[in-house]
């Protein structure tokens, strides 16, 4: 077993260090040796994506909530982090515990989306763990994944001991008893995937042999009698709100940066090109009432200021009207704004419009998919263009200005007729504005064929059609009013390969790992020549995975079920080609799609549950509050930052802050505008790697802190422990003066401490020190010696006075060790530089 892994010596050298620290707000910190079972749950890609994730949130928690097991967490490191961590010679390692996945039970992989699977050999290299379960150790932890992309998992199936389908709320549990019984009984591992094999919804690849012939799959063969076919787990309706009650909330910014509320899982809608439509259903609808406990929890243990409804078309929840109002009237005075980032055409009612916007205009986004009303009946899109237009006519009349459009190119039956409608309906849709200033962003991806959908044997576009039509439409699209944004159809091209891939393709990702290929989702770290290197080096022809499939071929897949009959979705397709409507099962009745059995399995839908359809949501319009120029009480508010905090940007603390004084409850006063934000101002920017003693925010409240309010312990029960509330005062407004701030300076012990001293004699006795620097392409030149105030050296021991001037150019301890010191830049960045105490100086008349 390992020991904990001393990230201090490397976090210093990458470029967002707080990705890597853990200590999250509601994480839970737990030594995974004196577990009965731990897990670590991994997402394969960087941490702003995976802490996005809602699927990995809630299995994080409800291992947590088990007596007896412990869940940690990782994410894929960028690459500088890789980088370092071979350096050093040390292995991934969970971010609360700071151990190696390797001393983990269970390493649990997140499958998102094709082309983050490089990243889990990364992991798996990083952590010491052979690629191939056939080659793993008795003692190895055992790899597990999971996700939307595990009903084809066949490119990376050797990489995986099992793989988990469908639902994980129930089945991982299931997992830790039988790893648990079985390690305890000192089972073999052959054994214990034997016995994971048992339990409904675990698919263990190596129990099947894949057969070839003339190229393609000839046989799938299974090797264990009886287990012949693995069914996707389904829950019959979703987990219980305490599971849930306490979000984990990031410390570096994710690209979804919210509290997200899962409204309801599924969709059957039935449009034919969506894997999610098919592999997630039935539709469960979560309460009313269950929604608003878990808003209520969530935003009151986390402080975010945005509620996101989650599900696949959020605009189809029975009782929207209802929530809204109830959610927007519940937090309109606390700005907390509510989004619904799943929005279907046709569901965009001006009464669901003006709820969204009565805190602050979140992003107004529709998915007409196709450019013509042929092609969507096609597919099954279920609008017209009137209906597109309809809703971006009440989006302007709202007071929107920007509409964001999703279009995919090479649906089946596409023609350049129906591309040239994505161009004729922006144009119309911006027509709606009636003459006012507006803006159409529009969004193009090529379309992917993905199993268990009915376009599943559809060919996919090659790389030059993809390129042809994105050209078309940027030839097309007017400039003015108009934005065009494309998704990388070489990109596409490996999703394609990958998504109906078998597992001849785990040759060609190893190839590509091994030549660099890291973080394919990122379009700075994909090379699609590198891929087609490594195929050739595979003998792997990239474009015969895109190729139209028939009916009577053995997929890759054939052995894993959704749920969802083969005979469905083969009725699905010849229906896309005469243009048949397929209603919603949830309105219009059982569509045969073979998966529910209406006695364990049905839809649950609030409206249905209740006999009752949904009341007609009281109108509410209260906007925000306090816009008739409050009272002002400002304080200055003054803490340390130490330990781990020195690994957080100066916008990350940012966040950190404004979440403390919402759950704080302080009467906190806000901008006003379209987007109002909180009234604070912060100290300059602390840069990443400094600690401090003496950072400082202003805040404007409403009212006054109470004489025995004590809000020292009320901020600090909030915060960190790396960051602590010394002092809260009231603040006059004054203007701004030059400081003079004390380093205290421990440089690293690679560091020659004589040749430090001999450089500050150097700089002691010189008249000036210039030194150049670039800023914005121009080269400009800088006196350090008026700067340096005083330097007072001990051993590796630096105490530093820095004057930074409050209307002119200053220096830096970090430019002091490089220029001054004669310290390499690295051992800048490893050198412990604490910001100790300040004093103002007068200007200079």
């Amino acid at each position: 077993m390992s020991e904990i892994i001393p990230v201090d010596s490397i976090l210093p050298l990458v470029k967002k260090p707080g990705r890597y620290v853990g200590g999250e707000l509601n994480s839970v910190c737990a030594d995974p040796l004196a577990a009965d079972c731990s897990f670590v749950l991994v997402f394969p890609d960087l941490y702003e994506i995976g802490m996005s994730h809602q699927g990995l949130q809630i299995l994080y928690h409800c291992i947590n909530q088990q007596s007896g097991y412990v869940a940690d967490r990782c994410y894929a490191p960028d690459v500088d982090m890789e980088e370092q961590l071979r350096k050093a010679s040390l292995p991934l390692f969970a971010i609360e515990s700071r151990r190696s996945l390797a001393d983990f039970d269970i390493i649990g992989i997140t499958l998102p989306y094709e082309l983050c699977f490089t990243n889990i050999l990364t992991i798996l290299d990083l952590s010491g763990i052979a690629f191939h379960s056939k080659d793993r150790l008795e003692d190895d932890p055992l790899v597990i994944g999971g996700g939307s992309c595990s009903l084809n998992p066949e490119p990376v199936a050797d990489f995986f001991d099992a793989i988990v389908l469908g639902d994980g709320e129930e089945l991982v549990l299931e997992l830790g008893d039988v790893v648990k019984t079985s390690r305890e009984e000192g089972a073999s591992r052959q054994q214990i995937l034997n016995r994971l094999s048992k339990i409904p919804g675990v698919y263990v690849p190596q129990f099947f042999e894949i057969r070839y012939l003339d190229g393609k799959i000839g046989a799938i063969r299974p090797l264990v009698k009886g287990y012949d076919k693995v069914t996707r787990r389904v829950l019959p309706e979703l987990p219980p709100v305490a599971m849930l009650s306490k979000p984990l909330v990031p410390l570096v910014k994710p690209v979804h940066d919210r509290l997200g509320l899962e409204i309801a899982r599924g969709c059957t809608r039935g449009c034919r090109f969506c894997q999610a439509g098919m592999i997630y259903r039935p539709v469960r609808e979560r309460s009313v009432d269950d929604i608003l406990q878990l808003a209520e929890q969530g935003i009151q243990s986390s402080g975010f200021d945005e509620l996101a409804l989650l599900s696949l078309s959020s605009g189809d929840f029975s009782c929207l009207p209802e929530l809204l109002v109830k959610l927007m009237d519940r937090y309109v005075d606390e700005y907390v704004s509510v989004s619904l980032p799943s929005m279907r055409v046709g569901t965009l009612t001006p009464e669901v419009i003006n709820q969204i916007k009565r805190v602050r205009k979140t992003g107004f986004t529709v998915a007409p998919e196709a450019g013509t009303d042929r092609l969507r009946e096609v597919i099954n899109k279920g609008i017209t263009e009137q209906d597109l237009m309809t809703s971006c006519q009440d989006a302007f009349a709202a007071g929107w200005n920007l509409i964001k459009f999703y279009f995919m190119i090479g649906l089946p039956s596409e023609t350049l007729d129906d591309v040239d409608g994505i161009v004729d309906l922006a144009i119309r849709a911006k027509g709606q504005a009636q003459g006012k200033r507006a803006q159409i962003n529009v969004s193009v991806a090529t379309f992917v064929p993905k199993p268990h959908t009915p376009f599943q044997w559809a060919a996919q576009l090659t790389l030059e059609e993809s390129k042809n039509r994105i050209n078309r439409l940027k030839k097309n699209l007017p400039r003015k009013g108009f934005k065009l944004k494309w998704h990388d159809p070489s990109q596409s091209l490996l999703e394609g390969v990958f998504s109906r891939g078998d597992r001849r393709l785990s040759g060609l990702l190893e190839t590509a790992w091994r030549e660099g290929a890291r973080l394919d989702g990122w379009s700075e770290h994909f090379s699609l020549a590198r891929w087609e290197n490594a195929a050739q080096k595979t003998g792997i022809d990239l474009h015969w995975y895109l190729r139209e499939r028939t009916m009577d071929e053995v997929l890759p897949w054939d052995h894993l079920s959704c749920g969802v009959d083969t005979n469905f979705l083969e009725k699905e397709y010849e229906k896309s080609l005469q243009r048949t409507y397929t209603p919603d099962c949830r309105n219009h009745g059982c569509q045969k799609c073979g998966l529910c059995d209406f006695s364990t399995l049905r839809p649950l839908v609030n409206d249905a549950l209740s006999g009752n359809a949904p009341a007609v949501a009281p109108h509410s319009d209260r906007t925000v509050a306090g816009r008739q120029n409050p009272a002002v009480f400002s304080y200055r508010v003054q803490y340390s930052r130490i330990g781990d905090a020195r690994f957080l940007g100066h916008l990350e603390v940012l966040q950190l802050v404004f979440r403390v004084l919402h759950r704080a409850g302080l009467p906190l006063l806000f901008s006003q505008g379209y987007n109002p934000s909180p009234r604070v101002s912060f100290s300059q920017a602390l840069p990443v790697g400094v600690e401090s003693h003496i950072e400082f925010f202003d805040m404007d409240l409403s009212s006054p802190i109470g004489r025995n309010e004590n809000v020292i312990d009320k901020l600090n029960n909030q915060l960190p422990e790396f960051i602590r509330v010394t002092a809260v005062d009231p603040v006059t407004k004054k203007s701004p003066v030059s400081t003079i701030i004390q380093y205290r300076m421990t440089i690293p012990d690679s560091v020659n401490e004589q040749e430090v001293a001999d450089h500050i004699a150097a700089f002691q006795v010189a008249n000036e020190w210039i030194v150049e620097r670039i800023r914005k392409r121009k080269r400009r030149q800088l006196d350090l010696k008026p700067l340096v105030v005083s330097i007072e050296q001990q051993g590796g021991q630096l105490l530093v006075d820095l004057l930074h001037p409050h209307d002119a150019a200053g220096t830096n301890p970090r430019e002091f060790l490089e220029q001054i010191a004669g310290v390499s830049k690295e051992e800048a960045l490893l050198s412990r530089i604490v910001k100790h105490s300040s004093r103002e100086v007068l200007a200079k008349s």
